[in-house]
């Protein structure tokens, strides 16, 4: 997966929102069709990108000390794009892949970790999830609240980075951790009845038919 060049001015929350707009770019797609037992297809597939997180996080937490820091932004990109597959497979079993959008993404990756940046993207109703379908600008706001979040818990888990072995372990465990609550809300939200609302437009309501411009009272 290719990533953006960094900029060394940039503050850490900002490279990381930028990483996540980039990896919302393009949402994964899935070759799993409408399962039978979709809650069992899930399971097993939240198990397998759990392990596989697990494995690629703590193998980029092996270096130690200073280069240990420099390998937290390409961790995170490689966990959220097994993470993104999974959201998309999960999405399969449920035979609810074509309707998956950016914010069904962004709200399954960063919900338990960032529930108040994502908390207008996808609400709940009952029994039932609204996707509000948002603009460009309102996508990489949210980006960057994520980003803030995201980055406060990569100073904590760099602190590991110095100890080597006993870090990997621990980051690797997190990932794990990690996977299984995207997984979690993966399955609350596709095993849900789903309806998208589209942003409302900017702007003043369009004038109503026959209808003139206004003109100013004398």
């Amino acid at each position: 997966m290719d990533h953006p060049p960094a900029d060394p001015h940039e503050s850490p929350g900002n490279r990381i929102a930028e990483a996540i707009l980039h990896f919302l770019g393009k949402v994964p797609e899935t070759e799993l069709t409408e399962s039978r037992t979709p809650a069992q297809c899930a399971r097993t597939i939240a198990n397998g990108a759990a392990v596989k997180a697990a494995t690629a996080a703590g193998a980029f937490a092996l270096p130690p000390g200073p280069l240990g820091w420099l390998t937290i932004l390409p961790e995170l990109a490689t966990v959220w794009k097994i993470q993104g597959q999974m959201v998309a497979d999960i999405a399969g079993a449920y035979g609810k892949q074509t309707a998956l959008s950016r914010e069904q993404m962004i709200y399954c990756l960063f919900r338990h970790a960032a529930a108040q940046a994502v908390r207008d993207l996808v609400v709940r109703v009952g029994e039932r999830y609204l996707v509000r379908k948002v603009s460009t600008r309102v996508l990489e706001t949210v980006a960057k609240k994520v980003g803030l979040k995201v980055t406060q818990h990569a100073v904590g888990k760099g602190v590991a980075r110095w100890m080597p072995v006993i870090g990997a372990l621990g980051v690797g465990a997190y990932a794990y951790y990690d996977t299984a609550q995207v997984a979690k809300t993966a399955i609350e939200l596709f095993e849900s009845e789903i309806e998208t609302e589209e942003e409302p437009p900017k702007g003043p309501p369009p004038l109503p038919i026959g209808a003139g411009p206004a003109t100013p009272a004398e």
